[in-house]
């Protein structure tokens, strides 16, 4: 179980790491049951090679499609 501050350690760490990685459309933390885990939003499931967990902070993936601007 990963506390916020861990979670957020490793956004961070994420976020530099996925810079430039052209299918990712955003990275958050979420609140599970029980603990904190960092949500990577991607535009397809083919940009999926990301690791499970990473420091002991679980990894969830989720597949958002393209995001645009509404106008």
């Amino acid at each position: 179980m990963a506390d916020l501050e861990q979670a957020r350690a490793v956004k961070s760490r994420l976020r530099a790491d996925l810079r430039y990685h052209h299918g990712v459309r955003g990275i958050g933390v979420t609140r599970l049951r029980q603990g904190y885990a960092v949500c990577v939003n991607l535009d397809s499931p083919a940009d999926d090679d990301l690791p499970r967990t990473i420091d002991g902070v679980p990894v969830e993936v989720r597949v958002v499609g393209r995001i645009t601007a509404q106008g």
